[in-house]
């Protein structure tokens, strides 16, 4: 699935990173989040709001982010490219917007952890690991360098998927609190 996904060919204009992210809570509940393509605000921390202008989430759809204030863009216009419920892939682009980010195209990957990982949890769902992996390429701006690019869209990245983490830990725990009974 790496090799598949997240390899991916660059111009010499443009840069390529990957973003792993292990979180104790079932496959299913986190895909349930990542897979909405209508609603990225319910695990990213930068997006203020978002309006679906075609589709209705399914590939081909098109989407307004308006980004929280403080960082360098206002808005952002994102298309849904691939999307796939059984093996938890998610492909989009930005297409436009008011940002550096030109020619931008995600690719998120969700995994079951090992056996090994899943006996050794810490938090959250109990016996339940997911790794998400998000790679991306993106021109590099000719005011900037390759770097400072992927220093930029990695550090998003990473608050999305931190963001992501918590939230659904919070939300399996909570799950499987509800499932013990007292004694």
């Amino acid at each position: 699935m790496t090799r598949l996904y997240h390899t991916h060919s660059i111009s010499p204009n443009q840069c390529t990173s990957t973003v792993i992210q292990i979180i104790n809570a079932p496959l299913p509940l986190v895909w349930s989040l990542i897979r909405e393509f209508s609603n990225p605000q319910a695990y990213k921390m930068f997006v203020k709001t978002c309006i679906m202008t075609a589709g209705n989430g399914s590939v081909g759809s098109v989407r307004d982010v308006t980004i929280v204030s403080g960082l360098p863009a206002g808005n952002s216009t994102d298309r849904l490219d691939f999307l796939d419920d059984d093996l938890h892939v998610m492909v989009f682009s930005i297409i436009g917007g008011d940002h550096k980010l030109v020619n931008y195209q995600s690719t998120t990957t969700l995994h079951e952890g090992d056996a090994e990982e899943k006996s050794e949890s810490g938090s959250g769902s109990i016996g339940y690991k997911t790794v998400v992996i998000e790679s991306y390429v993106a021109d590099i701006p000719v005011d900037s360098c390759k770097e400072d690019t992927c220093l930029f869209a990695d550090t998003i990245i990473g608050y999305n998927l931190k963001s992501l983490a918590n939230i659904t830990e919070k939300m399996a725990w909570k799950i499987d609190s509800s499932e013990i009974t007292a004694f």
